[in-house]
């Protein structure tokens, strides 16, 4: 999305889009994966860690990001796409490939689950773990 965008989207969760945020929004926006607080660190070295675990904790906290468990013991954040009012429509499947260690963004839903009475659902993090397509291909 164009840097105008993003910082609209921001406003949009109640984010000032600092020069710092800006930046760490445009890399997850522009990443093809969900990203780890220290793959943001090495990609932009001029930002500290601290600024980088800050931005991503007000990220987080305002429906701008989701945080993806993937099993590896390193939170992984990407950009959510939907609307600040509308953060169930983002919830999709994740895949971590056990041999590259890469993890990925699936298009399929998270199948609808029916809670006992009385349970409220607020988020949902679904994850897959195997090998990926490419680790197939090269699997001797």
């Amino acid at each position: 999305m164009s840097e105008d965008l993003l910082i609209s989207k921001m406003k949009n969760h109640g984010v000032r889009p600092t020069a710092v945020r800006v930046m760490v929004g445009r890399l997850l926006d522009s990443a093809d994966h969900p990203m780890s607080s220290l793959e943001i660190e090495m990609a932009l070295d001029t930002v500290d860690r601290s600024t980088i675990t800050r931005t991503l904790a007000i990220f987080s906290e305002n429906g701008l990001v989701h945080i993806v468990e993937d099993g590896s013991g390193a939170a992984k954040y990407e950009i959510c796409t939907s609307d600040h009012n509308e953060k169930d429509s983002d919830m999709h499947l994740h895949f971590h490939c056990v041999n590259c260690g890469r993890t990925m963004c699936l298009p399929i839903p998270i199948p609808a689950i029916t809670l006992p009475e009385g349970f409220t659902a607020e988020s949902a993090n679904f994850t897959i773990s195997g090998r990926c397509d490419i680790c197939n291909k090269t699997k001797l």
